[in-house]
């Protein structure tokens, strides 16, 4: 059995490169626009959500949104009700991948243990700077309401059969990426362990991140689970969609 992979884009937000790219150079002024997606994947008998996005009747952190619908509606375009969907990976629990949590009644929510230690533990308090990256309320939904289909998860898991999860850290301590067997090949959904193709092909990490050499170890492995006949899927890429909020890639 093989999976469809749709990416649905929610929301774009215009940038600078100076916001995008680790350390400023004489570009960081330049436009660079940002994406902001879920990913889905289906065989016929597993419907599998990547990320919860953002909900955009509550207020993101961040200045210049626009959203082009909800996750939810990406979803509805596709034919398919929250109630569906069977698993939610949780590539990492920043604000922008999880904001839909309490949309989905039945699904499992595939999170690392590494992910959820860090950011319920004592050291991600005490760190000014990355408070405003996770909901608080959405973790406390995971933990709360939905502990009993929450899944934490160590390292390299198979969720479904053609789908798997795999740790790679960098962005996030407990950051994973999802590998999905399509008719095409492997398809890699990067989500922030490469936001952009850029990333990868100049090897250039993001600012935001928990560990710069584990940035640049998540690069290699994404290509080695893509392997030489699959992709990669940046997480921001506007490239992905190009003008369509719902596209096949596999």
């Amino acid at each position: 059995m093989t999976f469809a992979v749709h990416a649905i884009r929610f929301a774009s937000r215009p940038g600078v490169r100076g916001q995008h790219f680790l350390g400023h150079d004489a570009r960081s002024h330049e436009p660079h626009p940002t994406a902001y997606s879920v990913w889905l994947a289906t065989d016929g008998e597993h419907t599998v959500l990547v990320d919860a996005g953002i909900d955009p009747d509550r207020p993101a952190p961040i200045d210049g949104l626009v959203f082009h619908g909800s996750p939810v509606d990406g979803l509805a375009a596709l034919g398919v009700d929250p109630a569906q969907v069977g698993h939610v990976v949780l590539t990492h629990l920043h604000y922008d991948h999880t904001g839909t949590v309490a949309a989905f009644p039945a699904a499992r929510f595939v999170v690392q243990r590494a992910e959820l230690a860090y950011w319920t533990g004592p050291v991600a308090a005490r760190i000014r700077r990355e408070q405003w990256l996770v909901s608080r309320a959405d973790v406390e939904h995971l933990t709360g309401r939905a502990r009993d289909r929450l899944d934490l998860v160590d390292g390299s898991v198979e969720v479904v059969p053609g789908l798997e999860v795999h740790h790679v850290g960098g962005h996030t301590a407990g950051m994973q990426v999802v590998r999905v067997r399509t008719a095409a090949g492997p398809v890699v959904l990067a989500s922030d362990a490469a936001h952009f193709a850029e990333n990868l092909d100049a090897d250039h990490p993001p600012p935001i991140l928990h560990s710069v050499p584990d940035v640049h170890a998540a690069f290699d492995r994404l290509r080695e689970l893509a392997g030489p006949d699959g992709i990669v899927v940046p997480g921001h890429d506007p490239a992905v969609a190009g003008g369509n909020t719902v596209v096949r890639l596999a």
